[in-house]
């Protein structure tokens, strides 16, 4: 691993290529990231679409912020993406430093924001799609 210049790792855990379905609501169970001690704790994130990176990411929280990536169905990343990749790094200018490097390093949507308005989704079309992607399996 990469170590700073105090002698200490930048990354100090990760999961590569996890599925999306870590973060599916299982009746009666806990959320299954939210038990994993890395997933804890703050880092940088990349969402893929198969094996194509989507979207990379910071979070406070990994767990917390991808699954409101994975559940927030009018959540604009909410359809792309099925896999995810996640890498603790605790101080926050390294987190912000590496999140602006991948960012510039690979193109994905973090690249391109569109100026069109964004009309809200109706309330049928929200349900439809809670229906069909969070029911457990």
């Amino acid at each position: 691993m990469t170590k700073n210049k105090n002698g200490k790792c930048i990354v100090s855990g990760h999961a590569r290529m996890w599925p999306r379905a870590l973060f599916a609501p299982i009746s009666g169970s806990r959320n299954t990231a939210r038990s994993l001690n890395f997933m804890n704790q703050p880092g940088i994130y990349i969402l893929y679409k198969s094996d194509i990176p989507f979207y990379i990411g910071k979070a406070d929280v990994l767990w917390k912020r991808l699954r409101t990536h994975a559940r927030q169905v009018e959540g604009p990343r909410y359809h792309f993406w099925d896999f995810f990749s996640a890498f603790v790094v605790l101080d926050k200018g390294q987190r912000n430093e590496l999140e602006s490097i991948l960012i510039a390093a690979m193109p994905t949507a973090n690249s391109a924001r569109p100026n069109i308005q964004k009309d809200k989704m109706p309330k049928p079309v929200h349900d439809i799609l809670i229906k069909l992607y969070d029911k457990p399996k």
